[in-house]
């Protein structure tokens, strides 16, 4: 894959971070029954997309936290270097016209296991947005390309720091997205 500017990436990922911020934070101001509409009987509802995507929070931040301050790979490099699978991955997560539906694996589909969605729900995931713009500061000094993380699918498979970073905040960008157009369902 081609290096592209790393501090370029975080700046644009820490962007998006803050706009998945912001909308969601709009969301506080509404009633209950909006956050709990449906925009067709088989989509999730607006807490239901957060509840999915603090699922995965609670693995992705820890990580991420933990591989950072155990990295060997310290210092601010200026590239940062996509792995094949990696670049797979984030785009794959990453909304726009030809984003495609991916199933949700069981375990973090809240329409499978009601009990995802709590009372906390937004304000966990409005924290979890603000640990993610934490990291991507702390990213900033680390070798993006040559530190790895472990994935949700399978211990046997790692994806550098950069990637996992893209995969998050773009897997919270799709969903934040598909949460709005639920609140702003008739």
């Amino acid at each position: 894959m081609t290096p592209r500017s790393a501090t370029n990436l975080l700046q644009t990922l820490a962007e998006r971070t803050r706009e998945n911020l912001r909308i969601a934070e709009t969301f506080l101001a509404l009633p209950s029954s909006a956050l709990h509409r449906r925009p067709r009987p088989e989509s999730w509802n607006a807490l239901e997309c957060l509840a999915h995507l603090n699922k995965y929070s609670a693995y992705y931040l820890p990580e991420m936290r933990q591989r950072m301050a155990t990295t060997k790979h310290r210092g601010n490099t200026a590239t940062f270097t996509s792995s094949w699978l990696g670049n797979k991955f984030a785009a794959g997560m990453k909304p726009g016209e030809r984003m495609r539906k991916i199933s949700a694996p069981g375990n973090a589909n809240p329409a499978k296991h009601a009990e995802l969605v709590t009372e906390t729900t937004l304000a966990d995931f409005l924290r979890s947005q603000e640990e993610t713009l934490e990291l991507l500061a702390l990213a900033a000094h680390v070798d993006l390309t040559k530190t790895t993380t472990g994935t949700s699918l399978t211990n046997l498979l790692r994806l550098r720091l950069g990637d996992t970073l893209r995969v998050v905040v773009y897997h919270n960008w799709r969903h934040v997205e598909q949460a709005l157009r639920a609140v702003k369902a008739t």
